[in-house]
């Protein structure tokens, strides 16, 4: 009896018990949903300044003020913990679809960025969303025609025919710009301060009908020191394709001048990403491609002179040489194997008698001789003749040569003799930075004779500086971000990863030199331009 009543005993208190657990968690449960915790606003800026800081002993720390530190944090706190986290921050990131150098969201199917995308955060950090001056109309490169329209000739064929008559039916609420080209569109988009947006939804479908489209013509390009192919595609849009003649381990030899270098055309590949993430935008669209000798070139082309030098290598693979200035030999041909062909596509510029462009020769030069130094390299005042010598005596035109020589640098690039400009946007307008293959041909060492230009006038663009700084952060290293552009591209890996390290070692060596030059000057105004006004 003694026993029983025992047992009842302990299985009333278990119960009771157990109650008394419900009942606390369902307590618990209706006091988080009726009062939810506020969150701490101060969270992420606490942490903020030491995520996006510049580490101790860093030689940017030379001559840098208080303020252009605080705007660096100011601008880097929202994206300070990025680092720790792969989640987009409070304010969120405004993706678009289809954005080029991201990998793939294969669980959601999409072309968007991935969470936690550098490049993502990048993009949508205020140093990247200064507005250009307002867009007139005499600042586009062209004026439409509202009647022109573009279709293709039939269903079954990807060839397009162009017809200007007015009766031509299209879909409800579809304008003549909708049935453009790609190619058109970023022909059309053009004007006096960029070569494309930033945000263009343009880009990825460029990008893409440079690496897929059928190819219907190829021909060499007259001039030029090396091999090039003019590729046609069935809607009247054209490539320029330099093709692979190094692999990515491969360095240009120390006893190599640098006018008798390769041209590299994974170069070209990294050379557009990297004036993107430069923010400059002044490098047409390139992809990487695979070709078909055989199928894309030997089989297609009009040009004589091109087809004559097509032959079989002893190993069975399908070669041709061409012809041209350098390396344009059976010593030198390109071969395939047996008959693909990495090479780089580079979106045309409108053709010169519809866009004319003006050549300008470089005031920093090389003399292209193999004993001869040309006249900067002699004179350390030579850049206070440049500024008294029109162009570069007004405007931005010498800040935008310097930021020209950045990139140059940052690649490796000795081969900068000529760029180019619209003719219809005078002096008054950005520089193109065209032909950039004889880049990253060096990872082990650099060339600060590139930088001449920077060293002798000791002037930047505050943007350009800020932004410099910025990609010199943990969260928005230049050589995580180039990584990531490249990873989405057909022929990833573009680049070998000594390269991409370089990039950060020599990105510290204009840092450096930019303090050298603030510890100098007696304002921060002299080397400082201010190109942003209020914006900072």
């Amino acid at each position: 009896m003694r026993c029983r009543l025992q047992t009842l005993f302990q299985r009333k208190f278990k119960i009771s018990l157990l109650f008394l657990l419900l009942l606390a968690l369902l307590v618990h449960l209706v006091l988080d949903f009726a009062f939810p915790t506020a969150q701490s606003p101060c969270s992420c800026d606490v942490k903020a300044p030491k995520a996006v800081g510049v580490p101790s002993g860093s030689p940017m720390l030379a001559g840098l003020t208080k303020l252009s530190l605080r705007i660096l944090q100011d601008f880097s706190g929202s994206n300070g913990s990025l680092e720790k986290s792969s989640q987009p921050q409070k304010a969120g990131l405004h993706i678009r679809a289809g954005e080029p150098g991201v990998q793939q969201q294969h669980e959601e199917g999409n072309e968007g960025w991935t969470k936690g995308s550098k490049l993502a955060a990048l993009f949508e950090h205020p140093l990247y969303k200064i507005p250009i001056p307002e867009v007139t109309e005499k600042d586009k490169l062209f004026i439409v025609n509202p009647m022109e329209k573009f279709s293709l000739r039939s269903n079954e064929s990807d060839e397009w025919v162009s017809s200007s008559k007015a009766e031509t039916l299209l879909p409800t609420g579809k304008t003549a710009y909708d049935t453009y080209p790609t190619w058109l569109k970023f022909h059309i988009g053009i004007n006096r301060y960029e070569l494309y947006p930033r945000q263009d939804p343009l880009l990825p479908t460029l990008l893409r009908d440079l690496a897929t489209q059928r190819i219907i013509s190829s021909v060499q390009k007259s001039g030029g020191t090396q091999l090039k192919l003019i590729m046609t595609f069935p809607n009247y849009g054209q490539a320029l394709f330099k093709p692979m003649k190094q692999t990515r381990d491969q360095e240009t030899p120390i006893d190599f001048f640098y006018f008798s270098d390769f041209e590299r055309h994974n170069a070209e590949i990294a050379a557009f990403h990297l004036d993107r993430i430069l923010d400059f935008r002044r490098i047409p669209p390139v992809s990487g491609r695979l070709v078909n000798i055989t199928k894309e070139i030997r089989d297609i082309t009009t040009d004589k002179k091109l087809a004559k030098t097509f032959f079989i290598s002893p190993a069975g693979n399908i070669c041709f040489y061409g012809e041209c200035s350098y390396y344009c030999s059976t010593e030198h041909a390109l071969c395939g194997k047996p008959d693909q062909l990495e090479g780089s596509m580079a979106a045309l510029l409108p053709d010169k008698t519809l866009a004319k462009r003006r050549s300008w020769r470089s005031p920093w030069r090389r003399s292209y001789h193999k004993s001869k130094k040309a006249e900067w390299e002699l004179n350390p005042n030579y850049c206070a003749q440049v500024r008294e010598t029109p162009p570069y005596d007004r405007g931005h035109r010498l800040l935008d040569l310097i930021d020209m020589a950045v990139l140059d640098f940052l690649m490796g690039n000795m081969d900068r003799h000529h760029y180019e400009t619209f003719e219809k946007f005078g002096n008054d307008t950005f520089l193109l930075h065209l032909d950039n293959g004889r880049g990253f041909g060096t990872h082990s060492r650099d060339e600060p004779s590139i930088l001449a230009p920077l060293q002798q006038c000791c002037s930047i663009k505050k943007s350009t500086y800020l932004r410099l700084q910025l990609l010199a952060t943990q969260p928005y290293r230049l050589s995580d971000l180039l990584r990531e552009a490249l990873a989405a591209d057909p022929l990833a890996p573009v680049l070998a990863e000594p390269h991409l390290r370089a990039l950060d070692r020599r990105l510290g060596k204009v840092l450096a030199l930019v303090g050298y030059c603030l510890a100098r000057a007696a304002r921060q105004e002299e080397v400082l331009v201010d190109d942003v006004g209020s914006w900072v």
